[in-house]
């Protein structure tokens, strides 16, 4: 076989091999939470999570919702090692978090929090990529090589000698994003990470995230209050009061409108123009639509006609 050909079949397995890396994975969970209870120490005798279990395969993203105080940035806490909990197991890449493992685990989950300016601690954004690899003794080379690797994946390597100071709030937290894949996590935790950023700065941070999860099978379970950004996710869990509520895809979950009122959520953008248009009389497909396949659709049939 021709030097051409056997290039030609790698360049074709490279392509493929996410697929299959899936496939297998999504027999076994990548994270998977058994019976998970938590009570904060000052909060005796109310539950902050209740026999919470959910399991979440590699690649998905999920975000999970709900209203303040349903336990969703607690559970992710407790997934991370930063809480303990009181009762149940979390098991990441099949290994059941304790403390002896908790190191090895954090290895494997990166973080990224609401506001991007408690993030920062080095001088520069370069220094502050490196910093989580200086802490667990990555040799220089290597990590001067995974600082510009991770900043161009996120399309902030022209400032890389940049004080953060004088970064836009999307720049910072595509940053914040960098310094956590430069560590090669195998799950990506969005704490309300893109809550104190404008549109722009908001869809900054969505676009990357995306491009990493379809480009290294990142798992990415990103908790938020914007239903707009959650429409794009694989699954949604829906948390109230501690507890699991109810799962699914984002179209299962968003037609039922009025249990989102009950469960004191708001209606994504896409479903309150959905049902203003119904009641002008104009006859839209039947289930969910997300903004662009909605904008799609508009353009398409109506403003085209």
């Amino acid at each position: 076989m021709s030097v051409k050909a056997n290039i030609y079949i790698l360049f074709l397995l490279e392509l493929a091999l996410p697929f299959f890396v899936l496939g297998d994975n999504m027999d076994q969970p990548i994270l998977e939470l058994e019976h998970i209870t938590y009570t904060y120490p000052e909060v005796k005798g109310e539950f902050a999570i209740n026999d919470l279990s959910y399991k979440v395969y590699a690649g998905e993203w999920i975000a999970v919702i709900g209203q303040n105080g349903s336990g969703k940035s607690t559970s992710a806490k407790l997934i991370n090692g930063l809480l303990a909990a009181d009762s149940g197991r979390i098991k990441v890449a099949g290994e059941v978090l304790n403390a002896q493992n908790i190191w090895e685990i954090r290895r494997k989950i990166g973080m990224v929090f609401q506001n991007p300016d408690n993030q920062f601690v080095g001088a520069t954004v370069e220094d502050d990529v490196a910093f989580g690899m200086e802490n667990i003794g990555v040799p220089r080379e290597e990590m001067q090589r995974r600082v510009y690797c991770a900043l161009e994946k996120v399309r902030m390597s022209a400032f890389l000698k940049r004080k953060p100071a004088r970064l836009s709030g999307g720049q910072k937290q595509r940053v914040a994003i960098a310094g956590v894949i430069a560590l090669s996590p195998k799950i990506l935790i969005l704490d309300e990470a893109t809550s104190m950023l404008d549109p722009k700065g908001r869809s900054e941070v969505l676009q990357t995230v995306k491009r990493l999860k379809e480009k290294k099978n990142l798992t990415v379970l990103s908790i938020t209050h914007d239903l707009d950004e959650a429409a794009n996710a694989d699954r949604l869990f829906v948390m109230k009061e501690g507890e699991l509520i109810e799962s699914g895809k984002p179209e299962e979950i968003f037609v039922q409108a009025d249990r989102l009122v009950e469960w004191g959520l708001d209606l994504p953008f896409s479903v309150r123009l959905n049902k203003e248009l119904q009641r002008r009389g104009i006859e839209v497909p039947l289930g969910f639509l997300t903004e662009e396949r909605l904008v799609n659709w508009l353009w398409t049939s109506i403003l085209r006609k």
